[in-house]
C-alpha cells in the first residue's frame, strides 16, 4: 500500500513535476521524503518566499506544476509574498505544506494558526488531505493550479495523515480539455469582416499564449497577414523580437508608451490575444474607446474591466485565431509603412549609446549570451529598461514578475530556470537593492554548482522610487543606502565577483562567467540617476 505522501508525490511527478524547493520542518519531512523517493529532486534554499521563485523558474521549461514545501507556522508564513505573485502571474505553483493534526490544533498552540484562512484570497483553491481521498484532492489542486487562468493551490497535509497507509488506487488524473474555439455564428462573422476589411490592424499578446502554446500560431498569424505585433513583457518572444512585424514589450515605460501607443490609436482593428492588463500601466486602462474595433481572444472571461472589447471569444486563444482566419485571404496593410517607422524608433530610444550606463551593460550582455540564452530580471528601474532593450527570440525568454512586480526575484528565478534545463545558458539582472534582499540565495547557488552570471546594477538608491519622489516635487526620503562590496560577498559565498564599467569589460565579463565552474556576480556601478530620460 502507498501512504498519503506517496500518493501526492507520484501524481506531482506524473504531472511532469521535477524538483521541489523549501526548508524542512518536522511537520514535512515524510513528504520530503516520498518526493524523493518519486523521482522529484528536493532543493534545501535559504527563504520559501525565494523557493517559491525558483519553482516558477522550473515551471518556465516543463510547463509543468511547480512545487513549494513549508513547514508549520513561520514556513508556510515566509511564502506568503510567492504565492501573491503565482496568484497574480498566473504561476501553476503547488504549495504543499505539513500542519499539525486537528485534534492536535484545539489544545497546542505553538505555531499554530490557519494556513487555509491566511491564504483563501490569494489561491485559486485550498485542500487539507484528508485520510482516505488524497488521490482525488492531489489530483483537483494539479488541474486547479493548471486550469485558466494557472495559479497557486494549497494542499496542507497534517502529519498523522501524511504517513498514513492509502486505500488501493491507481495513478490518473482528470483528462485535460480540448482547446475551444468560437462557435460559428454571427460574432464569428463580424470579426471575419472586420478582419477582412481593416486596413490597419495591429496584435496586443499577452501571458496567455504562453499557457495555451500557442505562440507559433500567434506568430504565423501576424505573419501570414501582416500585421505588426505588441506584447506584453510576458509575451516577449513570441514573434522573435529580430523580426520586422514584432515592435516590442509594453508595460510600464512612459517612453515606450509615447512611441508605441500612438499606433493604437491610428490602428481601426486591435486583436487583443491573451492580453491580461494586470501587466500594464495606468495610461493603458481604456485606452481605446467603443468606437475603435476591438476583438479579443482569451483564456477567461473579462471580469477587470480595464478594457472592453466590441466581440469577446473565451477559449483557447490559438484556437480561436484559427477559426477567425478560416477561409480568408490576406491584403496589404499599413500602407504608408508607419509600423516600420514605429519600429525603428523603439528601437532607437532604447539603444545603448555611447556613455556608460544601464543601457550599454544590457546590450553588451545580450551580445555576450548566445541566441537561446534565457534572461531574469528584478524589479525597479533596471527591468523597465531592460524589458525594452533586451531581445527576446522565444516565448519566455525574459523571466520576470509583472503582475505583482516584487522585488528579489531574479536569482531564484534564474537558479530554477538553470536547474531545470542544466545546459541552457541563464543570465540574472538584479538591482543592487533587490540584490542585498536575496543574498543568502548565492549560498543556494552554490550548493547547486550552477555557471550563472548574476549582473548587478549599483547605484545605491532605490532608483525607480527616487525618480517618482523627485518628479513628485518631495523631498528625498528613505531611497538612498549605503554600497555593498559584492565582489567580496561573492567570494565568501563560494563564487567569483568581478566589476564592469564599461561595454567592453560587460561583454567580456558574461562570457567569461559562462566558461567558469561556479557563478559570477558581476558588478556594475552606473551611479545614482542613471535612469533619467532612458525608461
Amino acid at each position: 500500500m502507498a501512504t498519503a505522501a506517496d500518493i501526492i508525490a507520484r501524481r506531482l511527478y506524473d504531472a511532469g513535476v521535477r524538483h521541489a524547493f523549501g526548508i524542512p520542518g518536522g511537520e514535512v519531512l515524510t513528504l520530503m521524503d516520498a518526493l524523493q523517493d518519486a523521482g522529484i529532486e528536493f532543493q534545501l534554499i535559504k527563504h520559501e518566499n525565494a523557493g517559491g521563485f525558483m519553482a516558477e523558474g522550473t515551471h518556465h521549461y516543463t510547463k509543468a506544476p511547480c512545487v513549494l514545501l513549508a513547514t508549520v507556522g513561520p514556513g508556510v508564513a515566509n511564502a506568503v509574498n510567492a504565492v501573491v505573485n503565482a496568484f497574480q502571474d498566473q504561476v501553476p505553483l503547488i504549495y504543499l505544506t505539513g500542519c499539525v493534526d486537528e485534534n492536535v490544533a484545539h489544545t497546542y498552540t505553538h505555531q499554530v494558526f490557519d494556513h487555509v484562512e491566511l491564504l483563501k484570497s490569494v489561491t485559486k483553491a485550498s485542500f487539507t488531505a484528508v485520510d482516505g481521498a488524497i488521490d482525488v484532492i492531489i489530483d483537483k489542486a494539479v488541474a486547479i493550479a493548471m486550469d485558466d487562468k494557472p495559479g497557486p493551490v494549497l494542499v496542507d497535509v497534517p502529519i498523522s495523515v501524511a504517513g498514513k497507509d492509502q486505500p488501493d488506487w491507481e495513478p490518473g488524473n482528470r483528462a485535460k480539455p480540448s482547446p475551444t474555439a468560437p462557435a460559428p455564428g454571427a460574432d464569428l462573422d463580424r470579426a471575419r469582416e472586420a478582419l477582412q476589411r481593416a486596413e490597419k490592424p495591429l496584435i496586443l499578446a499577452g501571458v496567455d499564449v504562453l499557457h495555451h502554446d500557442a505562440a507559433d500560431m500567434v506568430a504565423g498569424f501576424a505573419k501570414d497577414f501582416g500585421i505588426p505585433l505588441i506584447t506584453t513583457y510576458k509575451a516577449k518572444g513570441i514573434l522573435a523580437e529580430d523580426h520586422p512585424l514584432a515592435l516590442g514589450g509594453v508595460g510600464l515605460s512612459p517612453k515606450a508608451d509615447a512611441i508605441l501607443q500612438p499606433l493604437v490609436d491610428e490602428s481601426d482593428l486591435i486583436l487583443l490575444v491573451g492580453y491580461d492588463p494586470i501587466e500594464m500601466r495606468a495610461s493603458w486602462t481604456h485606452l481605446w474607446g467603443p468606437e475603435k474595433m476591438v476583438i479579443e481572444f482569451s483564456a477567461t472571461v473579462n471580469t477587470h474591466y480595464v478594457h472592453h472589447a466590441g466581440l469577446s471569444f473565451v477559449g483557447h486563444v490559438g484556437a480561436g485565431l484559427t477559426a477567425l482566419r478560416d477561409g480568408l485571404s490576406t491584403h496589404d496593410v499599413w500602407v504608408e509603412g508607419t509600423p516600420a517607422r514605429v519600429r525603428e524608433a523603439h528601437k532607437t530610444a532604447f539603444a545603448a549609446g555611447e556613455d556608460w550606463g544601464p543601457a550599454v551593460a544590457i546590450h553588451a550582455a545580450r551580445r555576450a549570451l548566445p541566441r537561446n540564452g534565457i534572461a531574469t530580471v528584478d524589479t525597479g528601474a533596471h527591468r523597465i529598461l531592460l524589458s525594452q532593450a533586451w531581445e527576446c527570440y522565444e516565448p519566455r525568454g525574459l523571466l520576470q514578475s509583472t503582475g505583482l512586480c516584487t522585488m528579489g526575484v531574479a536569482l531564484p528565478l534564474a537558479i530554477g530556470r538553470k536547474l531545470a534545463e542544466p545546459d541552457r545558458p541563464v543570465i540574472a539582472f538584479s538591482g543592487d537593492a533587490g540584490m542585498e534582499m536575496i543574498l543568502g540565495e548565492l549560498a543556494t547557488l552554490r550548493d547547486c554548482g550552477l555557471v550563472l552570471p548574476v549582473v548587478v546594477f549599483v547605484d545605491e538608491q532605490l532608483a525607480l522610487i527616487e525618480l517618482k519622489q523627485r518628479g513628485s516635487g518631495l523631498k528625498n526620503l528613505g531611497v538612498d543606502f549605503g554600497g555593498t562590496d559584492f565582489i567580496a560577498v561573492a567570494k565568501a559565498m563560494g563564487g567569483v565577483g568581478v566589476v564592469a564599467a564599461s561595454g567592453e569589460a560587460m561583454e567580456a565579463a558574461v562570457a567569461a562567467a559562462f566558461a567558469r565552474d561556479t557563478f559570477t556576480v558581476i558588478a556594475c556601478p552606473i551611479g545614482a540617476r542613471a535612469y533619467d530620460g532612458k525608461i
